[in-house]
């Protein structure tokens, strides 16, 4: 079950960096600034880059040391 949470937990870190560039339903979706700040824009979009990469490479730390 670890397993799964953390690939999951890549993926949607990978989905995260994704949505810093790209404008999709999905990702527009699954953004961390839209969630937490009252008023996200195109100016807090890359804080979104650095949240994924903070959980895809936690998700991926775990993955391989264990």
């Amino acid at each position: 079950m670890d397993t799964v949470v953390n690939a999951g937990a890549v993926v949607y870190g990978l989905i995260l960096m994704l949505a810093a560039f790209a404008t999709h339903p999905l990702t527009e979706a699954l953004r961390l600034d839209a969630l937490f700040l009252g008023q996200a824009s195109e100016k807090t979009r890359p804080l979104n880059l650095v949240f994924g990469a903070l959980v895809a490479g936690y998700g991926a730390w775990s993955l391989l040391t264990k």
